[in-house]
């Protein structure tokens, strides 16, 4: 049953192993209702991986990952509570957009006329009936989240969702999500930018190397920023003897002085008492992309090329003995129990490596691959609540 308010999310002491290498390390933070939440962190940093264990598509190691005191599995009808789109090349390239999304309208048993709705909403109604293979990468993220708002979810996750949208998409998905956030959405965001995203959201969690290195709202970190004084003098020796004589931390950076636990009154002060001239003072504050890197810098570990260098898995490591296998995410591995999840949980058939046209446009159906071939499973976008058709051509909609 669909709750009445979006529930809230709350990653509690999650970790995923594989084998020897923790991906994500004891994870813990909360998006609320009615706001927008920044999951940020460099490429790698275990962001994907986490959102893969908040759907129901990895088996954390430990700790837990609840929308509203429940796991994703344990929802009857999931895809009525959240939705999601992790990967914008998951998509069949021989399908048009709108037969995508009507297939999964049919295995969520949502209303056909929402297809049209959604894309509507995202701006591709016009380019509907067009196949994939022809979408460039920006119209590709608007059909993930057209995918993931197909449902009228009441949670959104979206992982890297402004990665290849042009100036004029970016502002409309910060609107956009703006817009679902006053409706009372809980909306999870990931970037590995803060600039994508900082004037989207209301929270931001970080994390490096799969662990929490800062969580809170956007204006707690704005007051880490700071400012800092850049100052100048022709005589900057002399300069540089008044400010260590009044005990000032200084460095020179490209011809002037920076002082990042001062203020420039404080520094013009100095420098009259001392009679040196200034041919610069200034006072700039410091920018929010600067304090994202100094964190991020701040929290990395440096190993030893060795151990940090991504091995092989013994079978014996785990419990489950699957072989690794690569992820299609930010994260360096992922492993073949986690791709079984995956299938489970989102029945939409892979397409295969060269596309065929889509049966639904009444057109000669997907070419069988050789048993030998091993599909891989897409990432989820909205994962359905019935099992969809293994063979598209069943769903009784057709192309208009």
């Amino acid at each position: 049953m669909r709750p009445a308010i979006a529930p809230a999310v709350t990653v509690d002491k999650l970790t995923k192993k594989y084998g020897s290498q923790v991906v994500v390390n004891k994870l813990s933070f909360t998006a609320q209702p009615g706001r927008v939440l920044g999951f940020l962190g460099p490429n790698g940093s275990g962001k994907t991986t986490t959102l893969r264990m908040l759907l129901g598509l990895a088996r954390p190691s430990s700790g837990v990952a609840l929308i509203g005191g429940r796991r994703y599995t344990d929802y009857e009808y999931p895809a009525s509570v959240i939705g999601a789109s992790l990967d914008s090349g998951s998509f069949h390239p021989g399908r048009s957009g709108r037969n995508h999304l009507r297939v999964l309208a049919e295995a969520t048993g949502t209303e056909p006329s929402r297809v049209d709705e959604v894309l509507d909403m995202v701006g591709l109604l016009q380019d509907g009936k067009r196949r994939v293979k022809g979408y460039s990468l920006g119209m590709r993220q608007r059909l993930g989240l057209a995918a993931a708002l197909l449902t009228d979810p009441t949670v959104l996750v979206l992982d890297e969702p402004i990665n290849g949208l042009d100036p004029e998409g970016i502002r409309w998905i910060r609107e956009l999500l703006r817009y679902l956030a006053t409706e009372g959405k809980n909306v999870i965001v990931s970037s590995h930018v803060l600039t994508e995203v900082q004037q989207t959201v209301d929270d931001v969690v970080i994390i490096n190397e799969g662990r929490l290195v800062f969580s809170g709202s956007m204006a707690d970190l704005g007051r880490r920023a700071g400012t800092r004084v850049i100052v100048d003098s022709p005589d900057r020796a002399q300069l540089a003897a008044a400010l260590s004589a009044a005990g000032l931390v200084f460095s020179q950076r490209e011809g002037h002085f920076v002082l990042d636990e001062s203020t420039a009154a404080q520094v013009g002060h100095i420098a009259f008492s001392a009679g040196v001239e200034l041919s610069h003072l200034s006072e700039p504050r410091i920018a929010l992309e600067d304090v994202f890197m100094s964190i991020i810098a701040e929290s990395t570990q440096v190993l030893p090329f060795a151990t940090a260098a991504i091995t092989a898995v013994d079978d014996d490591e785990e419990d489950d003995p699957a072989v690794a296998t690569p992820a299609e995410s930010d994260d360096p591995v992922t492993r073949s129990e986690d791709a079984g999840v995956s299938a489970e949980r989102n029945p939409v058939p892979a397409h295969p490596a060269e596309a065929e046209p889509d049966p639904m446009d009444g057109e000669p159906t997907v070419a069988a691959e050789p048993a030998s071939a091993a599909a891989e499973p897409p990432a989820a976008q909205v994962a359905p609540a019935a099992k969809a058709p293994e063979n598209a051509a069943e769903v009784s909609t057709d192309e208009k």
